[in-house]
């Protein structure tokens, strides 16, 4: 016969409390599993994952950027002298390069009315509306990669600045013997920055790089990588092309401001890899909603 065990009082204790003693460790661990899903390996992790936008935040911070763009942009000291030889240099440039053809092409569609004045309205206004317009569209249906597209967006714009301020240029149209003509002027039309009264109020020798184009690009791409039906990805890819036609025709721009467009664009694209952890457009299509 078995020597009879007793139970003590710390046994029954230890025996009870097993299931609690096992649950405890498993509940903390839930915990620490649901901050580190909602900050991800730190406070840094946390500004790098995707998050919903907040409406009056992102209001806020385009209103904020494009008066501080503006107010930088046309601050810039306007060095005519340099601006004019920095033009005649781009301009032998694209001569060697055999690509200077931009005077032909102003002059072709410069002599067909209609044609140059939606043109001039094109430079004025689908900058501004088919911009703002992507950015709503991606705040609305794809609010995970908005902040990294809007990224983009604002770093290829900070980075422009740079250009004006380092390279002033002056655009075709004011070239000195230059025979160019500026469409603005000789239709009279509204609503450009760059000729007519409107002129006062603008940097005119901040052509380099060409935002039209950078913006444009940025549109273009985005409309193509993330739209469904194809017709729109279509117009989206046909977006940058059509912009690249009007700011040569209307003498605002040489090609090669479109390729400094296009550098400060990589730039863009390049941070905003760099902090995310990949293209934006791979990003997560919705996101959690910003504690």
């Amino acid at each position: 016969m078995g020597v009879p065990t007793t139970r003590t009082e710390d046994d029954t204790r230890h025996g009870a409390g097993e299931p609690a003693t096992e649950s405890a460790p498993a509940h903390g661990e839930d915990e620490r599993a649901a901050r580190g899903a909602r900050f991800p390996r730190g406070t840094l992790a946390k500004w790098r994952s995707p998050r919903r936008p907040r409406l009056w935040f992102e209001i806020a911070l385009i209103a904020v950027s494009y008066w501080t763009y503006s107010l930088i942009r046309n601050a810039v000291p306007e060095q005519r002298a340099d601006a004019l030889r920095n033009a005649d240099w781009i301009w032998r440039t694209e001569h060697t390069l055999g690509i200077a053809v931009e005077q032909t092409i102003n002059h072709t569609i410069g002599g067909v009315t209609w044609l140059i004045v939606t043109m001039n309205y094109y430079y004025a206004t689908l900058h501004f509306i088919v911009t703002i317009g992507v950015l709503v569209w991606l705040y609305r249906s794809h609010p995970g990669r908005y902040a990294a597209t809007r990224l983009v967006l604002f770093t290829t714009t900070g980075t422009a600045l740079l250009g004006y301020y380092l390279f002033p240029l002056a655009p075709p149209r004011l070239m000195s013997g230059g025979h160019f003509i500026d469409t603005v002027q000789v239709h009279q039309t509204w609503g450009s920055m760059a000729s007519g009264n409107l002129a006062q109020m603008s940097n005119q020798y901040a052509a380099m790089p060409s935002m039209h184009i950078g913006w444009s690009v940025w549109c273009g791409i985005t409309i193509a990588m993330l739209a469904r039906p194809v017709w729109v990805r279509v117009l989206g890819a046909l977006y940058p092309a059509a912009t690249l036609l009007v700011i040569v025709s209307t003498a605002n721009h040489f090609w090669l401001d479109a390729v400094g467009g296009l550098l400060c664009l990589g730039f863009g694209f390049a941070l905003s890899y760099a902090w995310y952890g990949r293209v934006s457009y791979r990003l997560p299509q919705l996101a959690a909603a910003p504690a």
